[in-house]
This record gives structure tokens, C-alpha cells and sequence, in this order.
């Protein structure tokens, strides 16, 4: 178990075994920890500079030899530590260089070609991605949402979303069935800027989502993990009237 775990962050195998052998020697020399591991003098020196650069191992000198300590486990966290740190400069690097390269890849943009009207996505990455576009709203997003069914397709994911979407000053207006986690939701209203009108029979369900927004309907399914949105003013306009129509006869919660 161990081997594995550290092996899932990003040791070697090499560098697992003599990280292990050293906790269990405590202080060694390097014909010490080749014996114990297999492995020859001038491997065991690399593995344990990557090591000591990983910050868990140590080294001293007694007398004309070189000894080698493992420092406590709970360095890992500190190396997790860092590790974490590093990856988010590399990043931000990223983003920093695209920024700066974003007009010549606009320049190279086809603005006359056909721009696909309807994207699919599929799985529950594919589903956020499409949830994020909703982000990208200028208007009053209108939903048919079933909350039982949207938390139990992305369950980490609508909590942080509602509160990207109300950071961003984006209302929403919902119309869902009758159930206790919808109306549970319902009370966060204010706070998550949506208006919630309910369906009044029990019986009265879905399991899809229906977003609608710009000129744009977002239909998620999340039976078959997939979502599809279609971006055409002529059919988003008759959804919203539709979904008017509906909202008017409904009373409010």
C-alpha cells in the first residue's frame, strides 16, 4: 500500500523502494541502502539526490563517510506542499502566455466559416462544461430543473455553481417539481438570485434540465449523462414563450 501511494505521487520506483528501506534504517551509508534495495552504489546516489531535492532525506558526514537520513514522514506533506505550489506557477505561466498569444490565434480565426450550432457533451466532465456556458448569460437564465436529479448527476457540482452564477450577477428563473431538496433550495432564493415557481401536483415530475438563455437552450439528461446545447434564436424564442406561458400560470412559492 505503501509503494503505491507513493508511487501515485510521482516517485519512481526506484526512489519508493530506497524512500522505504532509509525509513526503516534510519541512517545509513549508500552500500547500506544498495544492499537492502538491489540496487548499485551510483544509482542509490542519484535516487537519493532526487530525494534530498524532494526535501524527505538528509545527509551528514562521520569521519571520511557519507551518511544518509530520512527525515520525518510528515515532510510528504510538506513535499505535497510544494508540489502543489509549483504546479500552480506552471500554470498561471500558462495562462500569462496564452493571454498574451490570444490575438494571433484570433487572427488566425475563420470568422466567415459556418460556426456549429448544436454541441454534445457527454459524462459528468462533459456536463459541467456545458453548465459553464450558462455562465456567458446577458439575460435571465429559464430553467426546467428538477434538483433531486441534477445533485444526483453532478453531486459536488450545482452548491459552487449557484454561487458562481450570483457572483456574476446572473438570475435564473426555475420551474420544478414539488420536492423536498427543491423546496430546501428554494429558501437560499435571495441569496442565489433565482425565482422559483412549483409544478402544484406531486405526480407533476421530469428527470431533464432545460436552461435557456441568450439564444442559446442548454437540455441535459442526466439518465444518459449527456448534454446537448443549441444555439438558434428561432427555437430558444418559442422556448421562452412556452416557458412564459407556464410561469404565468403558476403561482409564486
Amino acid at each position: 500500500m505503501l509503494n503505491s501511494l507513493l508511487q501515485s505521487l510521482n516517485f519512481s520506483e526506484k526512489e519508493t523502494a530506497v524512500y522505504l528501506a532509509l525509513l526503516e534504517l534510519g541512517s545509513a551509508k549508500a552500500i547500506e541502502i544498495s544492499k537492502k534495495t538491489d540496487l548499485n552504489r551510483t544509482t542509490v546516489y542519484d535516487l537519493m539526490e532526487s530525494l534530498m531535492q524532494k526535501g524527505l532525506i538528509s545527509k551528514y558526514k562521520k569521519g571520511s563517510s557519507t551518511f544518509f537520513n530520512a527525515l520525518e514522514p510528515e515532510r510528504l506533506l510538506t513535499y505535497l506542499d510544494r508540489e502543489k505550489e509549483e504546479k500552480e506557477k506552471i500554470i498561471e505561466r500558462q495562462k500569462k502566455k496564452v493571454k498574451e498569444l490570444l490575438p494571433q490565434f484570433i487572427s488566425l480565426e475563420n470568422i466567415a466559416s459556418t460556426k456549429p450550432l448544436v454541441q454534445f457533451f457527454e459524462g459528468e466532465k462533459g456536463m459541467r462544461e456545458a453548465y459553464e456556458d450558462t455562465l456567458t448569460s446577458r439575460e435571465i437564465i429559464l430553467a426546467f430543473a428538477n434538483l433531486e436529479t441534477m445533485y444526483e448527476g453532478l453531486p459536488n457540482f450545482f452548491p459552487e455553481y449557484f454561487k458562481r452564477r450570483a457572483g456574476k450577477k446572473i438570475f435564473i428563473r426555475a420551474i420544478v417539481p414539488r420536492n423536498k431538496l427543491s423546496i430546501n433550495q428554494s429558501k437560499l432564493n435571495q441569496e442565489e438570485m433565482r425565482d422559483t415557481r412549483f409544478l402544484q401536483e406531486d405526480k407533476m415530475t421530469f428527470s431533464p434540465e432545460v436552461n435557456i438563455y441568450n439564444n442559446k437552450m442548454l437540455i441535459a439528461s442526466w439518465k444518459e449523462k449527456m448534454a446537448i446545447i443549441i444555439e438558434s434564436k428561432e427555437l430558444a424564442d418559442l422556448q421562452k414563450l412556452t416557458f412564459n406561458l407556464l410561469w404565468e400560470t403558476l403561482p409564486r412559492s
